[in-house]
């Protein structure tokens, strides 16, 4: 028996739009990632990008347990000495919410070009509103 790998013009690429409204960060973050991946498919090749483009609206308004708010930190490097900046869950949700979900979604893929491949096919929206209507994504139901 052969194995079977999916070749290019096999690949069916649909749109899914997500509600994040209310769900847990890593919850809504483990799903899109699988979505972008792919790996929800029975075509599912490691090695290629078969995943699906994913529009999440209401990112602002997505859930963190416990006291996260305060203690969560995201950190990053300027590049020069002593340049490590830091800032909390709710200072980032106050000026940037869209990156919230990026980070965690970005985290859970794999690192390379296969990897920012299947990044770019991720489209978050602080408000209700996208511009990506044109596609016609299908809503896609988080279970919590």
């Amino acid at each position: 028996m052969k194995t079977y790998f999916a070749r290019p013009k096999d690949i069916k690429r649909d749109w899914f739009v997500i509600d994040a409204k209310g769900l847990p960060i890593g919850r809504l973050a483990t799903r899109v990632a699988t979505l972008l991946r792919g790996k929800h498919k029975p075509l599912y090749t490691p090695h290629i990008d078969m995943g699906d483009a994913v529009v999440i609206i209401n990112a602002a308004e997505v859930h963190a347990t416990g006291k996260k708010e305060q203690t969560k930190y995201y950190h990053h490097h300027t590049g020069y000495p002593g340049g490590i900046k830091s800032v909390t869950l709710e200072k980032l949700r106050a000026k940037y919410p869209e990156r919230i979900i990026e980070y965690a979604v970005k985290r859970m893929l794999p690192k390379g070009p296969l990897g920012r491949q299947m990044f770019k096919k991720l489209h978050v929206y602080a408000g209700a509103e996208h511009p990506h209507q044109a596609q016609e994504p299908k809503a896609y139901a988080v279970e919590v």
